[in-house]
């Protein structure tokens, strides 16, 4: 059996197992005067997986600095199991750079998080150590991040992330920095550990096959400034296996995300 991810759990964070619904209501966001995103509803159901595409410069990751509690819209609200979310430290969000202190070993960094919100140092490193042997990683707990591969880094990252141990987990783009076969594999790891996660997750990302491959939805953003234009159910089972991208249900659904897109990319 694979050792269980130990989680910061008894410092503040969810207990394991528990996933959130986060839901967002007419969020309105400007930057200088240029309005983002223009009346945005979404629900994101409670360990449900949603991906979030847009064109370029749609919003996405400013949604999702939204619905992580640190950045406020102009209007509009978020909630979170029904309740206003006034607590940025009740959400993990991972930003697009993978932020890893080069003068902290691998070890130090994934405990970082939880040194944060106040574990003692010991016991942080001690479940960072854990998380490490599941996520593959126990033989660089020493070096530095300098050391790793782009895939190994986004690994790490995620590590960080996930062992604060709350139960909704935003994702900007955590993989958009590595190559076609990097990517491919943390996709398959990342389904894997889904559901040790056990975490309601929102995932930004360009790539419409790995929006296919991961979620169970797709939301589909307009051209700022921002509304839902559209929302795709994801019929395949998880875990998933491999080969789901060669189907000929992948490739009707690539299309019509595409074509959603405006047939422009991302």
């Amino acid at each position: 059996m694979k050792p269980k991810l130990q989680t910061g759990e008894r410092h503040g964070a969810a207990k394991p197992g528990r996933a959130s619904k986060l839901v967002a209501s007419g969020v309105r966001v400007s930057r200088g005067g240029v309005e983002i995103l223009a009346g945005v509803d979404l629900a994101v159901e409670s360990g449900e997986f949603v991906a979030l595409i847009g064109p370029s410069g749609a919003g996405k990751s400013t949604l999702l600095g939204v619905l992580s509690g640190l950045d406020a819209p102009d209007a509009g609200t978020v909630e979170k199991d029904g309740e206003p979310l006034a607590r940025p430290d009740l959400i993990s969000y991972m930003p697009q750079s993978d932020g890893l202190l080069p003068w902290r070993s691998v070890l130090a960094n994934a405990a970082l998080g939880l040194e944060a919100t106040g574990v003692p140092r010991r016991q942080a490193r001690t479940a960072a150590l854990e998380a490490l042997k599941r996520f593959g990683l126990a033989d660089f707990a020493g070096v530095s991040p300098t050391a790793l591969s782009g895939g190994m880094r986004s690994r790490v990252a995620l590590l960080r992330t996930a062992l604060l141990g709350r139960d909704v987990l935003l994702l900007d783009e955590p993989f958009g920095a590595l190559d076609a076969l990097t990517r491919r594999d943390l996709r398959t790891w990342l389904l894997e550990v889904r559901e040790e996660l056990a975490a309601t997750i929102v995932l930004v990302t360009h790539d419409v096959d790995e929006a296919l491959l991961l979620a169970d939805r797709v939301v589909v953003l307009s051209r700022r400034p921002a509304r839902v234009a559209a929302e795709v159910r994801v019929p395949f089972e998880s875990p998933r296996s491999g080969g789901i991208e060669t189907t000929a249900e992948f490739a009707r659904l690539k299309g019509r995300l595409i074509s959603l897109l405006g047939g422009e990319g991302q």
